[in-house]
């Protein structure tokens, strides 16, 4: 249960999104460092050699300005690099590029729904800048602390950043989640980034202060390391809960950076916060500054895709739920790929139960993506068609499903596996079917011809042998007025 605030919550979120390029931000090194031999991916200009120049990548540049229109930001002209000096062992320069003061895009909004109500975050700025390497602290237990030395793999630094910055709109760890949710979910429908937060793609650092007695704003408190939507919202409900628990009991909060511990559910003093002048910002004299034109401005624009939202409204238009068209349209593939169903002749209601219901229940047992999915649209817009028309019953429906997703079969060969067929059975099939059926229930019929069969159970056993029998194609009417004729 999430823990109720005494003061209110004030939250602000810094979501740094890794871009889909496949180069780094400065140098030609490849971006793809999953699995691979530690500091490989590397050369100069990322590991930072004397005499080496950046150049920045116009992939980069190209991201995240689609990113900021997405959320309805101001493309910028003019914006510039700037050198933030601090010194960690995952940097190899001992400072980060980065963009400050004059950003990619400015402005901006982020719909969202929290307790069923809708809410607006504004968003303060989006900029680019380089990712640093990834530090690994070898202990026992995978703790975060008591390592006694920790290793430094350079592959992730300078992979290209955009860093979106939101206004302190956000009110409780359940907004903060709901926020870095659908920020992901865009940032998937611009093709920008995978938005994997487990595999650091997507990371998040929060800001969180509990206002004053009159109004103002508390000592901010900012938390890292939280690697899922569940951990960003347990690591500010808890800090909620500390903060709280201090201010309670005459004491202080400190502006420091906490980091979130998982495995023990607490978040711990990692060190002072730093201000802007701690960096010692000063613009980075090796970089050219980014100019963008009204043309390209344009062309950026005119290559947006439908945006999630948008989708929504119009899956509305097929007479859907609200709940239908949220999880249709949750990733983007999945839309398009119930719109091709639909587009192959498939009833949209009934296309998006299919969907819904039956192809993301194949997919979660097979653990597969979408992408993955060995059905096409076309073949599940005849399976829906069929089963609309009642020539194959749903049951038979979900079992040809099945065949289809896990094996390389026609569909013919499908519905040959399930042993049906597709048509109704009707006339003189069905009767003798009925026939053989009450023959090899003599003590059934004889209970109903002499009107022991009150309830009409023992009927509606016999209607069931035939469904049965039949595999559900058997007309429901005609079986039950062909057994009342030979039960008189």
């Amino acid at each position: 249960m999430s823990y109720v605030s005494s003061r209110p919550v004030v939250i602000g979120l810094e979501v740094h999104i890794q871009l889909n390029t496949r180069s780094k931000l400065f140098c030609p090194c490849s971006t793809d460092y999953i699995g691979k031999t530690p500091n490989t991916n590397v050369c100069p200009i990322c590991l930072a050699v004397p005499g080496t120049l950046p150049l920045v990548n116009d992939s980069a540049v190209a991201l995240g300005s689609r990113m900021g229109l997405g959320l309805r930001g101001e493309i910028q002209k003019y914006s510039n690099f700037h050198r933030k000096n601090y010194f960690y062992p995952d940097l190899a320069k001992a400072y980060q590029i980065t963009q400050y003061g004059l950003t990619i895009t400015v402005g901006g909004y982020l719909d969202i729904e929290a307790d069923g109500k809708p809410k607006r975050v504004r968003i303060h700025h989006l900029h680019l800048e380089e990712d640093a390497g990834k530090l690994v602290h070898p202990t026992a237990d995978g703790r975060l602390t008591g390592a006694s030395y920790s290793l430094v793999d350079y592959n992730r630094g300078g992979v290209p950043l955009s860093e979106i910055v939101s206004e302190p709109d956000i009110s409780s760890p359940a907004e903060a989640k709901e926020y870095v949710a659908r920020l992901r979910q865009l940032a998937r429908y611009l093709d920008v980034s995978d938005g994997e937060m487990e595999s650091g793609s997507l990371r998040v650092d929060a800001n969180i202060s509990l206002s004053n007695p009159g109004g103002s704003l508390g000592t901010r408190v900012e938390i890292k390391n939280m690697n899922s939507l569940k951990a960003l919202e347990r690591a500010l409900e808890y800090e909620t809960e500390r903060q709280n628990k201090v201010l309670d009991s005459g004491g202080r909060i400190v502006q420091e950076t906490r980091l979130w511990d998982d495995a023990e559910s607490v978040t711990r003093s990692m060190r002072n916060k730093e201000t802007a002048s701690d960096y010692r910002y000063y613009p980075e004299m090796d970089l050219a500054p980014i100019v963008i034109t009204d043309e390209q401005i344009e062309e950026f624009k005119k290559s947006m895709p439908e945006l999630p939202w948008e989708k929504r409204a119009r899956f509305a238009g097929y007479g859907l739920s609200k709940e239908e068209t949220a999880i249709l349209t949750e990733r983007k593939e999945l839309a398009e790929y119930y719109e091709a169903v639909v587009s192959f002749g498939a009833p949209p209601a009934r296309a998006a139960n299919w969907v819904r219901m039956d192809v993301l229940r194949v997919l979660n047992e097979l653990s597969r993506d979408i992408r993955e999915f060995k059905v096409k649209p076309e073949t599940l817009a005849e399976l829906v068609k069929y089963v609309e028309a009642k020539e194959l019953s749903g049951t038979v429906g979900k079992e040809i499903l099945d065949i289809l997703a896990r094996e390389d079969v026609p569909f013919d060969e499908a519905l040959k596996r399930t042993g049906a067929r597709t048509g109704r059975l009707t006339g003189g099939a069905l009767e003798t079917l009925i026939d053989r059926i009450m023959s090899a229930n003599p003590d059934l019929v004889e209970a109903i011809k002499s009107g022991r069969d009150k309830k009409g159970g023992k009927l509606k056993f016999l209607q069931g042998q035939v469904m049965k029998e039949t595999k559900g194609q058997a007309d429901p009417r005609e079986t039950a007025s062909l057994l009342s004729e030979k039960l008189v």
